[in-house]
């Protein structure tokens, strides 16, 4: 082949040739000039959540999971009792690793159909006081299914509890406003809708909440509040910093500026997603959430209910055709994920429909439709 493989998966995903040259250059992670690069890319990040009044952003070396573990961590008291909305294996990890933190969670679960429901939220906060946080993941990447932040929010800040939000595969398309929106800490991530590199993770912490949580975190290297004390006196990360994916990223978001930002990325990715659902419906595939709650950063598809179809073979044909597609996250229901996000277009997804019809004939499928 003579390009890379489109990824059409929710990260890593497809970068720019831009964003990749970035990458070319080797950075001393104490001289002035990365100091800047730092400062930087944390001013950019502010200015997509209007936060620089209430927030600060605080990065973190690692995958997104790292800096959901950390704000997690900094933020709730070793006494703290976490509620999770869960609809979905990202929802179930935030929940996991909370316990393995040793803070009291209790989850409440949803069909992974379904978004997350703030009326089921306030029944659990007026019937329980011990609650101290809510964890949300805004997209639900492991379904594409898009819970209700702004309704979840507002209930957190009525019964005076904090707000943990996971915008991971969210962050940078769907619209945030820390204005309108209180939350004590929002994670997300480099190579996600910002269109950078994996490698780095970043907590947006509430100025307020964040001087308070000195002492909370049980880990030397995911403690935020650690992190943002020697950052501001500095200018420096506490530890080895991932000096390629920060200046890859910075990179990223300069071209997301031009694009005209968040309102801009989000158009394209709508048009990403509309072009593969109608395109996949073309040849039988039945999307598996309703239109009214499918965020357009993932789309998870029933699996053809021939006798043919076998995952790994579709995957391996759709690969050979140059596009790389991303197994279901379901237990119940056979299905298969298709990205939206990334540095591709409608040309991009059109030709990626076109390779799953030739992997359908390929493969002696007449239809991909599922099971009635």
């Amino acid at each position: 082949m003579d390009r890379d493989h489109i990824l059409l998966t929710p990260g890593p995903l497809t970068t720019s040739l831009r964003t990749k040259l970035a990458m070319l250059k080797d950075w001393g992670s104490w001289d002035a000039d990365f100091i800047a690069q730092t400062a930087r890319v944390r001013r950019a990040l502010l200015d997509i959540v209007d936060g620089h009044d209430t927030h600060t952003v605080v990065p973190l070396q690692g995958s997104g999971t790292f800096s959901v573990e950390a704000a997690v961590a900094t933020v709730v008291p070793r006494d703290g009792h976490v509620l999770v909305l869960d609809n979905g294996a990202y929802c179930k990890r935030a929940a996991r690793l909370t316990q393995l933190m040793g803070r009291r969670a209790t989850v409440v679960p949803y069909a992974e159909e379904q978004p997350v429901s703030p009326a089921g939220l306030e029944a659990q906060l007026n019937a329980d006081a011990s609650i101290t946080h809510v964890v949300l993941i805004h997209c639900e990447t492991g379904t594409g299914v898009l819970n209700p932040l702004a309704e979840v929010a507002a209930l957190c800040d009525r019964h005076g509890k904090g707000l943990i939000i996971d915008a991971m595969s969210s962050f940078g398309a769907l619209p945030i406003d820390a204005r309108a929106t209180r939350f004590d800490a929002l994670v997300a991530a480099s190579g996600k809708c910002l269109e950078g590199v994996p490698g780095m993770g970043f907590v947006f912490l509430r100025k307020a909440v964040l001087e308070g949580c000195a002492g909370n975190s049980q880990s030397l290297a995911m403690d935020l509040h650690d992190q943002w004390v020697y950052m501001e006196k500095t200018g420096q990360w506490r530890f080895t910093p991932p000096t390629h994916v920060l200046v890859a990223l910075a990179s990223a978001i300069d071209q997301f500026v031009e694009e005209g930002g968040r309102p801009a990325r989000l158009a394209r990715y709508e048009d990403n997603c509309r072009t593969l659902v109608d395109g996949m419906a073309r040849l039988g595939f039945k999307p598996f959430l309703r239109p009214e709650i499918q965020a357009p950063i993932i789309v998870t598809f029933h699996a053809p209910a021939h006798p043919a179809y076998e995952f790994k073979r579709f995957y391996d044909a759709a690969k050979a055709r140059g596009f790389i597609l991303y197994p279901g996250k379901l237990t119940q229901v056979e299905t298969f994920r298709v990205g939206c996000i990334g540095a591709i277009g409608r040309n991009e997804m059109n030709q990626a429909v076109n390779a799953v019809a030739d992997t359908l004939r390929e493969m002696g499928i007449p239809s991909g439709a599922p099971a009635p």
